[in-house]
């Protein structure tokens, strides 16, 4: 009698950490370990992550956006060129400043997989670890103070400006990556006034239903450039 089949494991999610603070790269790198994730390479320059990812290819990338050896925009670059090559390898950056260039940056084109936080943001472990899964999985996870600026500075434009308050709320909310169910409870509404209100978004910002799934990635991306 052969033995039973053990159950099998599912794999940890590999993640390459990318930060040239020593302290905060092996606080990362203890963070996501104790998180369940399997941290593969922890690397402190653009240079050695674009190596990092060649060899090893993770599901996902943390990356400080300004890095060695200017400290300027390396860890950015470094981050647009792996969603050019790897675009299913999820990318999650984090920055000291709100730099909204960067963000529109990174969702330039697509926002699948893609995520921009301010690094105070990993203090709230569960929040980070939840946005870190969410751009695994391909969603995205983009930082709220990032959406607040945005939409101060476009609240007088065109076409963002036919929104009422509540849908820009919303859309707000939808660029930072939550879903109607995540949305409703941050208003403290139900998921049908949510779906009402995204459908008015859609209808206003000219979305047509043929685009299916992708109006929501287009709405977020109209809200970003406008």
């Amino acid at each position: 009698m052969s033995a039973p089949a053990l159950p099998r494991v599912p794999a940890l999610p590999r993640v390459t950490v990318a930060e040239d603070s020593v302290l905060l790269r092996e606080g990362l790198c203890r963070l996501l370990t104790e998180a369940g994730f399997d941290v593969i390479a922890a690397v402190g320059d653009g240079e050695q992550l674009l190596r990092a990812v060649t060899a090893e290819q993770p599901d996902v990338v943390v990356a400080d956006v300004r890095m060695p050896p200017t400290h300027s925009d390396e860890g950015l670059r470094a981050a647009l060129v792996i969603r050019s090559r790897w675009p299913e390898i999820g990318v999650l950056v984090l920055s000291q400043y709100v730099e909204e260039r960067y963000a529109t940056d990174l969702l330039a084109g697509n926002t699948a997989g893609v995520g921009y936080l301010l690094k105070d943001r990993v203090a709230d472990v569960d929040s980070f670890v939840e946005a870190l899964h969410r751009v695994r999985a391909g969603g995205t996870a983009l930082d709220p103070e990032v959406v607040s600026q945005l939409l101060t500075r476009s609240r007088q434009s065109a076409p963002l400006a036919v929104l009422t308050p509540r849908e820009r709320e919303v859309l707000a909310l939808m660029a930072e990556g939550r879903s109607n169910a995540g949305i409703a409870e941050s208003l403290v509404v139900g998921e049908g006034a949510v779906e009402k209100h995204i459908s008015g978004i859609f209808g206003k910002l000219q979305l047509p239903a043929a685009d299916g799934g992708h109006r929501r990635v287009l709405a977020v991306l109209r809200y970003l450039e406008s």
